[in-house]
């Protein structure tokens, strides 16, 4: 593999459940009663844009701006309050032999403050993309295809490793290979499975797994 597109929110850093229970008790400051489980499922991997405009359509009301500056603001403070990097990851990208960059749904001062918040944000600065930067976010695979255009690499040459149903399709799509990550705050029982049926190649449970996964699916390339 010449390069591995990390997604960000539930692979780096454990944000998704931050994330999560900011958003399900915000929507119901709104009128809009949804469980956690059901945001985790529909909505992990999606930009903020992709979530709010399929609310609306869902439930028939307008969130407007109003409901991202609060969902901004509260986040904020969540992560300055607990957010932890995924257990691991720092050990695994030093193992990591080839080049890594991010590629996120999420928007760039996001990425540069909570990487920043873990230390992580300098280790991949200023190889870090949002889908704010292509025309179509996850599971479209635009995101991923600019991030190996702006890296030099070949899509074929390139692993995804992503903890969303939408990022696992966006990386099929690219045609880049797929790496199923569930070892999130915000996983639960039938994770894996979720990502295996929207095509990840393999699924790990633990960051330190991440090296050896990539070394053997390399090794499977070259024969």
């Amino acid at each position: 593999m010449d390069l591995v597109i990390f997604d960000c929110d539930g692979v780096l850093i454990d944000s998704e459940v931050l994330a999560i229970r900011v958003e399900a008790a915000l929507l119901a400051e709104f009128g809009i009663a949804i469980t956690e489980d059901e945001i985790a499922d529909r909505y992990c991997g999606l930009s903020m844009a992709a979530m709010v405009a399929d609310l609306e359509a869902r439930h028939r009301r307008p969130l407007g701006a109003g409901f991202a500056a609060r969902h901004g603001a509260r986040f904020a403070a969540a992560c300055a309050a607990g957010l932890q990097a995924i257990d691991g990851v720092a050990v695994a990208l030093d193992a990591i032999a080839g080049r890594v960059c991010v590629a996120s749904s999420s928007a760039p001062e996001r990425l540069r403050h909570t990487l920043g918040l873990v230390g992580l944000y300098d280790r991949f600065a200023p190889h870090v993309f949002s889908a704010t930067m292509v025309a179509r976010g996850k599971p479209a695979p635009d995101l991923f295809l600019l991030a190996a255009e702006r890296m030099g690499a070949a899509p074929a040459h390139c692993a995804v490793v992503e903890d969303s149903a939408p990022g696992i399709a966006a990386a099929v799509a690219a045609g880049m290979t797929p790496i199923g990550f569930a070892g999130g705050g915000h996983c639960r029982d039938g994770h894996s499975e979720r990502l295996r049926a929207a095509g990840a190649a393999v699924v790990v449970s633990r960051m330190a797994e991440l090296p050896a996964t990539l070394a053997r699916l390399s090794s499977r390339r070259l024969r």
